[in-house]
């Protein structure tokens, strides 16, 4: 849609006023959950300063820091280096933490504490910081301590027993889903903390982790064991409990098809030529097709394998048949749509040049989602930020010689 000149008045206002602008975040997480939450601050206008260990030696700190994850998940913030295991670079944490309003880590629960950087710590010194933090299954209780990753999270989260085909046995999703949604989760949390905070002037702590944001994810099939006592199991491409929807082969390649209410259905079949179907009295209900599942798709699939993918993408949209491309990545990026979206958002890089990142999904009228700040290199702003909170030349070249820095 062409853009009013109020929209393009609004949008250039957004270059330099964004939603977060005046919220300054402490970002020590580490990963990609921890990342996840911190880049919504950081794409909305928070100043965020990603605060990490000096590097060692021998490490291959460029090769990674210029790959495609790290670009991709640290973009619009500032770097600097600390070690927060001697007393000059805690002092100087600390000394940040004064003038901040959230912090943000992803270590396992107890690390924060022996690195004296956990909520009561910081709280001591500034009783309104939001300090946000996820684990791998909680703070406390028996699993604590643990330490978590993803498909670990899938696994006891139940997702695995559901991802793949019947039969097939444990399948992990294609993406780490829990990162992404613990990540997602925190920097929302975080958000509330801060509007409570307006307030009552008191910041909080705000926690999730990889377990609960599993649990949390599996919605309907954890309230279908809960309230109906099923298990739910492999069901493949298929919905679970919608029918029919899934995948269906053409003569190019496979569709999505979901035409699972009964209005829908009925509208499908008059769609497809198989009018007939609507005379079945046992599939004129979710249960009666639930039942007849394996029919159902089998004799769909017997007539969309005649034609190709966007014949029966046309037909299907022109009825009101929720119908679509099964894509590679690629495919992706190269839809009109997904452009249209602007998906993909260009990054200029001192370091590798102008490239693209996946941009961020949130849409707020009036302010632009363009990436302002290229991810930055280890310590990249190390004086600058430094300096912000008082130190001096002197002090700043002291603690790089003390390897605090």
């Amino acid at each position: 849609m062409p853009e009013s000149p109020a929209d393009k008045a609004l949008i250039e206002q957004s270059q330099t006023r964004l939603p977060l602008n005046g919220i300054t975040v402490l970002d020590i997480t580490l990963a990609r959950a921890g990342p996840t939450a911190v880049r919504h601050f950081a794409d909305w206008g928070a100043n965020v300063i990603r605060i990490e260990p000096p590097p060692s030696d021998g490490e291959d700190v460029a090769g990674r820091r210029h790959g495609f994850d790290f670009q991709n998940l640290h973009r619009n913030k500032r770097a600097m280096t600390l070690n927060l295991k001697t007393p000059e670079g805690h002092a100087a944490f600390m000394r940040l933490v004064k003038t901040a309003d959230v912090v943000l880590e992803n270590m396992r629960a107890d690390v924060k504490h022996r690195l004296k950087v956990s909520y009561d710590d910081v709280k001591a010194v500034n009783p309104r910081i939001v300090f946000g933090s996820i684990s791998g299954f909680g703070q406390t209780g028996p699993y604590g301590p643990r330490a978590g990753v993803d498909q670990i999270a899938q696994g006891m989260g139940g997702l695995m027993s559901i991802t793949g085909l019947p039969g097939q046995g444990p399948v992990r999703v294609g993406i780490p889903i829990d990162d992404l949604t613990a990540g997602n989760l925190l920097a929302l949390g975080c958000m509330m903390a801060l509007y409570d905070r307006e307030r009552t002037g008191v910041g909080r702590w705000v926690t999730t982790s990889l377990l609960e944001a599993q649990i949390f994810m599996l919605d309907f099939q954890g309230s279908r064991w809960l309230i109906e006592k099923e298990i739910a199991g492999q069901a493949g491409n298929d919905h679970p409990t919608g029918i029919p929807t899934g995948v269906f082969p053409t003569s190019d390649g496979h569709i999505n098809i979901a035409a699972s209410s009964s209005r829908v259905f009925a509208r499908f079949c008059e769609t497809i030529g198989k009018t007939e179907w609507l005379q079945k009295e046992e599939w004129k209900t979710q249960i009666g097709r639930s039942k007849d599942r394996k029919t159902i798709n089998a004799m769909i699939s017997e007539v969309t394998r005649t034609k190709p993918a966007e014949h029966w993408i046309n037909a299907c949209e022109s009825n009101g048949i929720p119908c679509g491309p099964i894509y590679t990545i690629d495919q992706v990026f190269a839809d009109p749509q997904v452009k249209h979206l602007g998906m993909a958002t260009v990054m200029n890089s001192p370091y590798i040049g102008e490239t693209e990142v996946v941009a961020s999904a949130i849409n707020i009228s009036g302010f632009s989602k363009a990436i302002r700040r290229h991810t930055p290199d280890a310590g990249e702003h190390q004086d600058e930020i430094m300096k912000s909170v008082g130190y001096t030349d002197a002090e700043i070249a002291d603690m790089r010689a003390k390897g605090a820095i």
